[in-house]
């Protein structure tokens, strides 16, 4: 139809039709990589397994059992990235879904450690052809600065709107699988060989991360918020000195601030409102009303849980992110969860990077107009509607 459109305007100048064609590509532009990280595929792949037992499942009767829409635009997208990483066969209006015999191999506990690595870095990375290429470039050396894995990404052939989603999905994959090492004070790109060769007898444990300080000091008026451009950050905040408000100003200022510094959002924090009037009010509103909001779940605080409960309820854009040594709450351990280690300085502060790419990778996937938002109160409750 473009092309009809333009023929039939011959004297159309030609500076408007580059910018018609450019606006044309740019909307038929496609990722050359999965649109999520491989760990949310993984599990899918391991509950398709799980509910049939090894066997293709209906379509319709796994997402019973996972309590989701089949239609919904989360599902389908589940069904997309895990057909993409070769985890699973059949599409979004496919009868059945099963596993691949890589996807056997990814998920099976049973099988050798080696194996199940080397098929889920064959799946998660050399698969992907900018991730390999990604990969090529840098193994052995120590993880690049983002900006510089952006223009590799780019020399890859990631269109400059894809880039930065692409790296964040890499350095992701790359920590899961185990090719993201700590070595020498900083994270290194290793080899297959190195990750097989001192892989332990039991599957590995979940992956670990890292941590550096500052803080905000920034007061932003309720009055003037602009809501839409707002991060609010859901934190134990505490007294000043206290361990609770050194982890919070430690988490904002060195991890969540800079992962959202790509989506121009401001983020703010509780003790950042200066407005006279009721507090509780001033806070409510950006709970609310925010276009994201960052919660940490570290310490337990009581509030950060009620506050959490809200946003859940209106079924808005969220992230939870965790010290790795506090327990994630059964009440909310169905949403995915961000944990970050907190051990000690020297194992926290060279993987700060990969963290910073791990919360970036979700906040963009919560803020895609096509994401669906599954809390525990809506997967329970899928009519409630809030209104305020």
């Amino acid at each position: 139809m473009a092309n009809r459109r333009k023929s039939s305007q011959g004297d159309q100048e030609p500076e408007q039709s580059s910018k018609v064609e450019k606006g044309l590509r740019k909307r038929r532009s496609q990722r050359s990589f999965p649109a999520s990280t491989f760990e949310e595929p993984l599990e899918f792949a391991t509950a398709v397994y799980r509910i049939g037992s090894g066997q293709p499942v209906k379509r319709l009767t796994l997402f019973d059992q996972l309590g989701k829409s089949p239609e919904s635009g989360g599902s389908r997208q589940l069904i997309i990235n895990s057909g993409r990483y070769g985890l699973t066969r059949g599409g979004v209006q496919a009868e059945n879904i099963e596993l691949t015999p890589e996807g056997q191999k990814a998920i099976d506990e049973q099988a050798d450690p080696r194996e199940v690595a080397r098929t889920r870095v064959e799946l998660a990375i050399m698969r992907i052809e900018p991730f390999q290429r990604l990969y090529d470039k840098f193994v052995g050396n120590k993880l690049p600065a983002h900006a510089v894995l952006i223009d590799a990404a780019k020399d890859a052939g990631i269109d400059e709107d894809h880039a930065a989603e692409s790296v964040d999905t890499f350095v992701v994959n790359l920590r899961f699988v185990g090719l993201l090492r700590t070595l020498s004070g900083a994270e290194r790109i290793i080899t297959v060989d190195m990750l097989l060769g001192d892989l332990p007898a039991a599957p590995a444990g979940s992956p670990a991360g890292a941590i550096v300080a500052s803080q905000s000091t920034s007061v932003i008026t309720s009055e003037h918020a602009q809501f839409e451009s707002t991060c609010f950050y859901i934190a134990p905040i505490g007294d000043e000195g206290s361990d609770a408000r050194k982890h919070s100003d430690l988490f904002l200022g060195s991890i969540v601030e800079p992962a959202l510094e790509p989506f121009k959002l401001t983020v703010i924090r509780a003790d950042a409102i200066d407005k006279p009037g009721v507090i509780t009010r001033q806070v409510l509103d950006y709970i609310m009303r925010s276009r994201l909001v960052v919660a940490d779940l570290s310490f337990h605080n009581p509030n950060v849980f009620y506050e959490l409960a809200l946003r859940h309820a209106v079924k808005l854009p969220i992230v939870q992110i965790i010290r790795a040594a506090d327990r994630v709450p059964f009440d909310v351990n169905q949403m995915r969860t961000i944990q970050i280690d907190t051990t000690d300085i020297y194992s926290l502060v060279p993987r700060i990077e990969s963290y910073r790419a791990e919360i970036s990778n979700q906040v963009r996937r919560a803020l895609e107009a096509d994401h669906v938002i599954d809390t525990p109160i809506s997967t329970y409750y899928p009519g409630l509607t809030v209104t305020y």
